[in-house]
């Protein structure tokens, strides 16, 4: 248990500070972060103002991509906060510097954890000593993985108190959780929790919640409840249940911890209850071998290849590693194509997994922790979250995509933590005029808004697409299993009409998704390097989109800007097929495009498209751009379309049907 908690004579459990350990707060000052770290500084919560505090702290800044190709807690906890950078590039936390400052408490601004579902963020916290997190509000991903790692989180308030000397009873940081939750944390992490459960000293009730309309989040889960039969059982925000999962999946970055962490909790000889129904994809470190600085952890890398090789032939789970060097996919992608279904309740091991949203299923990512527990059981515990709709109305004009829609979404809902920790319902009669793809580019980047995750309304248009791609699947028989809201139902968040027609192109600027202007406002951005691919950009639809912009561009003798880099990456080998008979390939090659195999690459910064200096400007159709995560240089975020039209142009330009025909040819083809 957190060393925090005393027990008092009689029986009440109370949380105090250990006077001999100190308090460390990520000021936006980052001098001020240096001199605490050395010793020359100690601050208190009545010293400090909450603006002065750093916000949006991304799971990237606490754990790099190259942290986390190590698996074990203790040895990631060394580089704790690495990637947190000063103006010139320098790390500002160095090797050991969280570890040997002897901190017991760690403080940031609003939304802590953004970005990736790496639990590794507060393992290495919790493994130099941090045993309170507070912050302002957290990212619902990263907030889950500090319970069930048993880390205690607050607010200022409570600080100020703890730093007067005062005792404050545990309930006080508890009690706002469900009862589960609650006992998550007060024994000491799910691990011990579950340990519990099993010896009977807790007991988990369903819900006695009654008949009442439902959002499609609370009706999926409703629909999984243990002990209850489908249809039968209600469910409402704020429910805790357990529930069954459908399918899941890790990948290389990930599936070591999970098999190290059953095989510490279970011993050697774990079974899991339903391995068919869960996969380990290698799809994430792929080509970090050619990434110049990746070079020195090559070893780190193939033994987290080699613990997934034997994680997969322990389990027997679904085996979708790479062959003769080619990934079959993107784990998002390739879910979304071959085995998740409309209703279905999915749990993966990455942030991106809401993409299968797109799919009408309800899934969003955990960490290593919570998806060891899961697929050892078959099912997990749930907070039924609240749910914000958005009501989507008119379509889309020539020249903007669903990724402008979710640009604009970040720059404005999520900004105002409108969809903070809730399911983003997409639905109306706008959804229609979406492609399938497109839809799943909205859900895709739910987790980029911090919300819980995203989802779409079915119709036969999804039905048809899932069909055409599983041999022997009836698309009547999946509509079948649609789920749609009630009418009435409650939506923590509101209900908000979004008009597709007034939707402009968008980017979103350097260093955070929710850095959103239409690129009317932007000014002169020189770009060089255009980015094309990764789950959120590397579908069907978006190969369509490059194609289109490429073709124009070639038929009025344009290629690709001189000194400019464009890549494209397939999502998958189907959209790569898929390109390929389209005869985009050729296409690509003609305008100078470098093209690679499918798999995900330079949006965590381990593939080709990486920059390589601070000077170096890209834009990508990625959905990430935190500092670092794709090099060094300044990253902003568009759609494939302006990503494409970019790459002709050497500059940030919105995409106009015909743009290329009105200017004199640069470059006979």
């Amino acid at each position: 248990m957190n060393s925090l908690v005393h027990t008092r004579a009689d029986g009440t459990r109370v949380v105090r500070l250990d006077p001999k350990k100190r308090v460390l707060f990520l000021t936006k000052d980052l001098g001020a972060i240096r001199r605490q770290l050395s010793g020359e500084l100690d601050l208190g919560m009545h010293e400090i103002a909450p603006s002065e505090l750093l916000d949006d702290i991304n799971t990237d800044v606490m754990t790099p991509a190259w942290v986390c190709f190590r698996h074990k807690p203790e040895d990631i906890a060394l580089d704790a906060y690495a990637g947190l950078m000063d103006e010139r590039g320098k790390r500002v936390f160095a090797t050991r510097a969280l570890q040997d400052g002897n901190f017991q408490v760690i403080v940031s601004g609003q939304r802590k954890g953004t970005g990736s579902s790496r639990e590794t963020a507060p393992q290495a916290e919790k493994w130099c000593g941090v045993e309170l997190v507070i912050a302002a509000s957290f990212a619902p991903i990263h907030e889950r993985n500090n319970v069930n790692l048993g880390q205690l989180m607050a607010g200022y308030a409570v600080l100020v108190r703890l730093q007067r000397g005062e005792e404050i009873p545990l309930a006080e940081f508890t009690g706002k959780y469900d009862p589960v939750t609650r006992a998550i944390l007060e024994a000491g992490g799910l691990f011990p929790f579950s340990a519990k459960v099993r010896a009977g000293e807790i007991r988990v009730p369903a819900p006695a919640t009654a008949r009442r309309p439902m959002t499609m989040a609370e009706k999926i889960l409703a629909a999984h409840l243990i002990g209850s039969e489908p249809g039968a059982a209600y469910v409402k925000a704020g429910d805790c249940c357990l529930v069954r999962v459908d399918a899941g999946y890790s990948h290389e970055f990930t599936s070591a911890q999970v098999h190290h962490f059953l095989g510490a909790e279970y011993g050697p000889a774990y079974r899991l209850a339903n391995p068919d129904k869960f996969a380990v994809f290698e799809d994430h470190l792929l080509y970090a071998d050619g990434v110049p600085k990746m070079a020195p952890f090559a070893a780190q890398i193939e033994t987290l290849r080699a613990l997934q090789r034997e994680f997969q032939r322990h389990t027997g789970v679904r085996d979708y590693s790479a062959r003769n060097g080619i990934s079959p996919g993107i784990c998002h992608q390739v879910a979304r194509e071959q085995f998740l279904d409309p209703g279905d309740f999915v749990q993966a091991t990455d942030s991106h997994t809401c993409m299968g949203g797109g799919n009408n299923a309800l899934a969003w990512g955990v960490g290593a922790t919570e998806y060891a527990g899961l697929v050892q059981a078959g099912f997990t515990f749930v907070n039924v979250p609240e749910s914000i709709r958005f009501e989507l109305t008119g379509k889309l004009r020539p020249g903007v995509t669903a990724k402008d829609v979710i640009l604009q979404i970040l720059a404005t809902y999520a900004v105002n933590e409108d969809t903070l920790d809730r399911v983003m319902e997409f639905g109306g009669p706008g959804l229609a005029t979406l492609e399938l793809d497109e839809r799943a580019t909205l859900t895709n980047m739910a987790t980029e808004c911090s919300a819980k995750t995203g989802i779409c309304e079915g119709d036969l248009a999804l039905a048809e697409w899932i069909a055409a791609r599983r041999p022997g699947v009836d698309a009547r028989a999946l509509a079948a299993r649609f789920v749609a809201p009630d009418p009435g139902a409650h939506y923590g968040g509101g209900v908000h009409a979004l008009d597709l027609s007034k939707v402009e192109p968008m980017v979103a600027k350097p260093s955070d998704p929710t850095n959103g202007v239409q690129i009317a406002d932007l000014g002169e951005i020189r770009i060089d390097i255009a980015y094309a691919g990764s789950c959120t950009a590397g579908k069907e639809r978006d190969l369509d989109f490059y194609a289109q912009v490429i073709g124009e561009a070639l038929e009025a003798g344009r290629r690709v800007k001189k000194g400019v880099r464009m890549l494209i990456q397939f999502g998958s080998e189907a959209v790569r097929d898929y390109a390929a008979s389209r005869g985009y390939l050729e296409l690509f090659e003609r305008a100078g495009v470098e093209v690679i195999q499918p798999g995900c690459g330079a949006c965590i910064g381990c593939g080709p498209g990486v920059s390589d200096t601070s000077e170096q400007v890209t834009v990508s159709a990625i959905n990430r751009n935190f500092t670092g995560r794709s090099g060094p240089g300044k990253l902003y975020l568009a759609s494939p379309l302006t990503v494409a039209a970019s790459a002709i142009e050497g500059k940030i330009v919105a995409y106009e049907p015909g743009m290329f025909r009105s200017r004199s040819p640069r470059v006979k083809v």
